[in-house]
């Protein structure tokens, strides 16, 4: 879901301008972890972690499908409105921003829940 309109929130992380976004397509933004925003064919705004909780793979170069994205390493799919899983080999959901468009720019408010990273992948700021 997106919005119009500034959310009671200070940490807005700018994305893209929304005319760089063509529907069907990705942008990733480089965050800790990064996030993918999604501009879908019927015109939303989604934004999603951007890797796979299976395995380390970047959600931005899946393959896009109405609410869905396929995870382009072993086919992983996750509904961009909610993050839950909707096909294996991932077993846990990937977490779900807020969009924002302001000015015509894209921006994502990132969730205060705790990232689902997978195996091995850890954010910076831990080692």
């Amino acid at each position: 879901m997106f919005l119009f309109a500034k959310p009671r929130c200070d940490t807005m992380i700018p994305a893209c301008p929304l005319a760089s976004l063509p529907r069907g397509e990705a942008f990733r933004v480089e965050a800790d972890p990064p996030i993918a925003v999604f501009h879908t064919e019927d015109g939303e705004l989604l934004a999603i972690d951007d890797t796979c909780t299976h395995q380390d793979a970047s959600l931005a170069d899946g393959w896009l499908e109405g609410c869905e994205i396929e995870c382009p390493l072993h086919a992983s799919r996750f509904d961009l409105r909610t993050g839950q899983v909707d096909a294996p080999p991932a077993k846990r959901p990937v977490r779900t921003h807020q969009v924002v468009v302001e000015d015509d720019v894209i921006y994502v408010v990132p969730s205060d829940e705790e990232p689902n990273l997978p195996p091995g992948v850890t954010l910076k700021g831990q080692a």
